[in-house]
C-alpha cells in the first residue's frame, strides 16, 4: 500500500512540476500580460533600470514590464539561440547599436514601423541624431535608442593645474598637451594619461587620422597607414615612459592620484567618486584643438523586439508604450552616468547639472559622438581587445599585429552566414 501511495505522489509530483515549469507554447506567451525585458545591465547600472521599471510599472499599464538583467556575453549568446527556437522570446531586448545590421541581416528583429503611428513622440527630432540613425535599415526602423555613451576622459583637477594649466581652456586636450604634460609629470612619477580599453582608444584616434573601418561595408579595413599612424602614437608615448604601464590597474592609478589624464567611459562615474581629489571629465584625447573635428568613441543601447510568433499585436503596442514612456523619464538612467538619447533630457536642471552633460548640450560636442556603424564591428572589437595591447605595449610588431587583426576579421566575415 505504501509503494502505491508513493507512486501517487510521485505522479503527482510531476504533474505539479509540469504546471509549475510554465509553457513555452506561442499561445500561452500572446496571453501573458507581462513583458519579458531583457538587457545587459548587471553593473550598477542594473539598479537604475530597476527603478525605472519599477516606477514604470506604478502607473498600472495594461502589460507591466519584468525586468531581466543577464550578464552581456550570455545574453548575446542566448538570442540567436531562442529566435531559432521559437521558445522562450523576450518581448523587448536592449542591444548594443553595433549589433543592429546582423540582425536584421539574419531577419531576426521585428519593425517598429507599424506602431510608431500611435506613438507620434518616437521620431527622430527627439532623439540625439547619432543614436536615432543607426536603428534606420532600408526605410525601415528596427529600434530605438536608450542613450548614447561615450568614452571620454577623466582628469585630476590638481595634476592639471600643476603639469598642464592651459590645457583645458577650450575644453579640447590634445595629444601634444598630454605629451608635454608627460614630461614635466615624469620627473616626480606621475603618469600624464592611462592606456585603457583598447577599442574605444584605438577607434577615436583612428577615425581622426581618417580611417574608416570598411570602405563598402563588408571588406575591413584594418591594416592601412591611419592605423598605423594611431598605434604608432600611443606606443611611442608608452616608450617615452609617460603612460600606465602593461599589467597596471590604470583606473585605480587614477583614482590613486598617480595620473593626470584618464580616458574611460561616462559609465564610470561611480567609480571615481572613490577617488580623494576634485576631478573632471572632457572629450577624449585629440589630434586638433579645432571642436569641430572633434571624435567621441560612442556606443548606444538600443530597444529592439527580436521576432516572436508568441508575441500579440496588444503586447507589442505594449511595449511601445513604454518604450515612450522612457523618453520622457529618462533621469534616472542618467544618475547612472548615461547620457540618455531622449533630448527632452537636456531640459532637465538636474541633468544639466551632471558631469557627462556637456556632451549634449553643446551642439559641436553632439556632433562629436561617433557611432562605429559597420557590420561585422564585433569582429574589429574582439581582435583590438586580444591584441591592442600587445601593440602598444611593444611585444608585438604594428605591421604585424594590423596584418593579423585584419586577416583574422576577414576569416570570420568569410564564415558568417549573415553575408550568404
Amino acid at each position: 500500500m505504501k509503494k502505491v501511495v508513493g507512486l501517487i505522489c510521485m505522479l503527482m509530483l510531476v504533474v505539479g512540476l509540469a504546471a509549475c515549469g510554465g509553457s513555452t507554447d506561442a499561445k500561452d506567451t500572446a496571453k501573458s500580460k507581462e513583458i519579458i525585458f531583457w538587457n545587459p545591465f548587471t553593473g550598477p547600472d542594473g539598479a537604475n533600470m530597476q527603478k525605472m521599471v519599477d516606477a514604470y510599472n506604478k502607473t498600472n499599464p495594461e502589460f507591466k514590464v519584468k525586468n531581466m538583467s543577464l550578464k552581456e556575453g550570455d545574453m548575446y549568446t542566448k538570442i540567436p539561440t531562442v529566435v531559432n527556437s521559437g521558445k522562450n522570446i523576450p518581448d523587448l531586448t536592449i542591444v548594443h547599436a553595433e549589433r543592429i545590421k546582423q540582425y536584421v541581416d539574419n531577419d531576426m528583429l521585428m519593425s517598429y514601423d507599424d506602431y510608431l503611428a500611435d506613438f507620434p513622440d518616437i521620431k527622430a527630432e527627439n532623439y540625439v541624431p547619432e543614436a536615432w540613425n543607426i536603428g534606420q535599415i532600408e526605410d525601415k526602423r528596427y529600434s530605438v535608442p536608450l542613450d548614447i555613451h561615450s568614452f571620454i576622459m577623466y582628469y585630476n583637477k590638481d595634476l592639471v593645474k600643476k603639469y598642464a594649466p592651459t590645457a583645458l581652456d577650450d575644453g579640447v586636450v590634445t595629444f601634444d598637451e598630454i605629451q608635454a604634460a608627460g614630461k614635466l609629470a615624469k620627473k616626480d612619477k606621475i603618469d600624464a594619461v592611462t592606456v585603457s580599453w583598447v577599442k574605444p582608444t584605438f577607434l577615436s584616434l583612428y577615425a581622426q587620422n581618417g580611417g574608416k573601418l570598411t570602405e563598402n561595408g563588408v571588406d575591413p579595413t584594418l591594416d592601412n597607414q591611419q592605423a598605423k599612424d594611431t598605434f604608432n602614437l600611443w606606443k611611442d608615448m608608452y616608450k617615452d615612459g609617460i603612460t600606465t604601464k602593461d599589467g597596471e590597474d590604470y583606473f585605480q592609478k587614477f583614482i590613486a592620484g598617480k595620473v593626470i589624464f584618464a580616458p574611460e567611459g561616462i559609465w564610470m562615474q561611480n567609480t571615481a567618486k572613490d577617488a580623494k581629489f576634485d576631478w573632471g571629465i572632457t572629450n577624449a584625447p585629440q589630434l586638433s584643438e579645432d571642436k569641430n573635428k572633434m571624435v567621441n568613441w560612442s556606443s548606444s543601447h538600443q530597444f529592439t523586439m527580436f521576432n516572436s510568433e508568441g508575441r500579440s499585436k496588444e503586447k507589442t503596442a505594449g511595449v511601445l508604450k513604454f518604450i515612450d514612456w522612457v523618453q520622457d523619464n529618462s533621469l534616472e538612467w542618467a544618475k547612472s552616468g548615461q547620457n540618455p538619447a531622449s533630448l527632452k533630457i537636456v531640459e532637465d536642471p538636474e541633468y544639466k547639472e551632471m558631469p557627462q552633460s556637456f556632451l549634449l548640450l553643446d551642439p559641436a560636442e553632439q556632433k562629436s559622438l561617433k557611432i562605429f556603424d559597420y557590420k561585422y564591428n564585433g569582429y574589429v572589437s574582439e581582435q583590438l581587445d586580444a591584441n591592442g595591447n600587445d601593440i602598444i605595449f611593444g611585444k608585438t610588431p604594428v605591421d604585424k599585429g594590423l596584418a593579423d587583426m585584419q586577416k583574422a576579421v576577414e576569416d570570420k566575415i568569410a564564415k558568417d552566414k549573415s553575408n550568404k
